[in-house]
């Protein structure tokens, strides 16, 4: 006992001259170091112990193989549970997992990441292995080996290394950028792998990226706190390609990563960073990059976000969280045209921090029955859309509460992640070519998705609103529906119905449409 504290003290005073070493240069640590460094200390497991290890397995639309990925956890000696974290599946995901003895639980939001962070802290044991939903061709005794070196005190991280080379955004953007910032971990065969285990004491202090980054994130951000780091070889396996078209994006998102943390320890000297951030900001804020998402699918619902989808609106809530409520109600469908009041009101935001703009769309109430009625259109073959006038920065972290597939909103300009006050006009708002308006509206999202030649075609839309705004949007759809309306123009309208929650919309979805789903 007295060998093993003393090894422990040891370890603790390496560490904490490593973080001295590190605090001491020109660079700035990363507001994760300090909570991640205390993190590391632990208290041993026995290598002899059995059932030490939950699994937390990250699931969007994987019922062809999520059965199988939880059976081949729980038949390895190491795993004590398997938690299957749903992003709002439309598939049989969850129902399979829980049939093959996984907990199944509903992510807080839309992406890979916060359903890797909502495993963390229900997980029962200290040891914590991620897994990817689409897995086939295991090996047995994976989550041993993985947790191996955590048992023996070697590691705190550790990362699977498996047969096959790594994937076109791996060889061509994640290894060489690694080997420019961050030399120290780029022997690491698969930095982008999912695979991982890690003590969960250092995972409650580590940062999980929303997107394509989160891999990665985790990587440098362990090896940042000086963490021990491991690989382990688990033989070959077979894991499903990302499509074409999302390789860019996922490309955007881990050349993102690694260099806001290059800049966070002050070895980047240069803008690259918020130039690139905006750059990827406005490719997935756009209406052909969203065409590219409809795979097929001919069916639309497009939802108002204020009060719609949220219960208030955006802009009053961010007011009031930066003392400029006063001066904002003042501007609220005053005179002028819809976009000169949207920049007007864009100016009253200025130097407010991009954080501030995304924890008030996180604390934003939605309506009761969204999620349940997002899914359930979904699962009928809708393509869903959050379309609003306010800001994408927000309008992106609504849909994802609510399981939607994209965002229509117009973009803020930023800084270094801090707003400039600027505002730019979502092109898809604008009138196409040869229309006779020149009005800043929504409907002419719908007419771009109307307009769009790529079989097959939009031929079935849906629009929820609440106010006039949205009015010239719910003439133009086949079915057209205003919640809790505030201009009577829309209770006037006949072509809108009014529904008093999404619990009615539910209740008229005939489930004859139910799109069948692979078992």
């Amino acid at each position: 006992m007295n060998k093993a504290r003393s090894t422990l003290n040891d370890f603790i005073r390496w560490l904490g001259d490593k973080l001295r070493q590190f605090l001491s240069g020109k660079q700035t640590a990363p507001q994760w170091v300090g909570r991640a460094a205390q993190a590391l200390a632990h208290t041993p497991i026995a290598l002899n112990a059995r059932s030490y290890a939950t699994v937390v397995i990250p699931a969007l639309n994987e019922a062809k193989r999520i059965a199988e990925v939880v059976a081949f956890a729980l038949a390895d000696p190491a795993t004590a549970e398997v938690i299957v974290i749903d992003d709002s599946s439309i598939d049989n995901t969850a129902a399979l997992a829980r049939q093959a003895g996984a907990r199944v639980l509903t992510s807080s939001m839309l992406g890979k990441g916060a359903s890797m962070q909502d495993g963390i802290a229900p997980a029962q044991c200290s040891l914590l292995v991620y897994l990817d939903g689409d897995l086939t061709g295991l090996r047995s005794g994976i989550i041993t080996d993985l947790c191996a070196p955590l048992l023996r005190g070697e590691a705190d991280f550790v990362k699977a290394r498996f047969g096959r080379g790594g994937g076109r955004v791996t060889e061509l953007t994640a290894k060489p950028m690694l080997k420019i910032f961050f030399p120290e971990v780029a022997h690491f065969a698969q930095p982008l792998g999912g695979i991982i285990a890690a003590r969960k004491s250092l995972l409650q202090a580590l940062t999980f990226e929303d997107g394509y980054g989160v891999d990665i994130g985790l990587l440098l951000d362990a090896h940042l706190t000086g963490a021990s780091m491991a690989e382990v070889d688990i033989g070959s396996l077979e894991h499903d390609s990302q499509p074409l078209k999302d390789l860019a994006l996922m490309a955007n998102e881990v050349a993102r990563v690694i260099f806001n943390r290059a800049r966070a320890v002050g070895r980047l000297h240069v803008e690259q960073v918020a130039a690139m951030h905006e750059s990827q900001r406005l490719a997935v804020s756009g209406i052909d990059y969203v065409l590219t998402r409809r795979n097929g699918r001919h069916k639309l619902l497009l939802l108002d976000m204020d009060g719609t989808v949220t219960e208030t609106r955006y802009a009053v809530a961010l007011a009031r969280a930066t003392g400029n409520e006063a001066a904002l109600l003042g501007m609220l469908d005053g005179q002028g045209d819809a976009a000169t009041r949207s920049e007007r009101i864009a100016e009253l935001f200025r130097y407010v921090h991009k954080t501030k703009f995304e924890l008030v769309a996180k604390d934003l109430p939605i309506r009761h029955g969204v999620i349940q009625f997002v899914n359930q259109m979904r699962r009928r073959g809708y393509m869903v859309g959050v379309v609003s006038d306010s800001y994408f920065v927000a309008a992106d972290i609504i849909r994802r509460r609510i399981f939607a597939d994209f965002a229509m909103a117009h973009i803020l300009g930023f800084d270094n992640n801090v707003c400039s006050g600027s505002l730019r006009i979502n092109p898809a708002f604008l009138p196409q070519s040869g229309s006779t308006s020149d009005a800043v509206c929504k409907s002419n999202v719908l007419r771009r998705f109307l307009s769009d030649t790529t079989q097959p075609r939009i031929n079935h839309t849906w629009a929820v609103g609440d106010n006039l705004n949205d009015l010239e949007l719910l003439r133009l759809a086949d079915q057209a529906f205003a919640i809790d309306p505030k201009s009577s123009a829309l209770i006037n309208e006949a072509k809108v119905s009014v529904v008093a929650s999404f619990d009615e919309l539910l209740a008229l979805l005939p489930n004859h449409e139910l799109v069948p789903q692979a078992d």
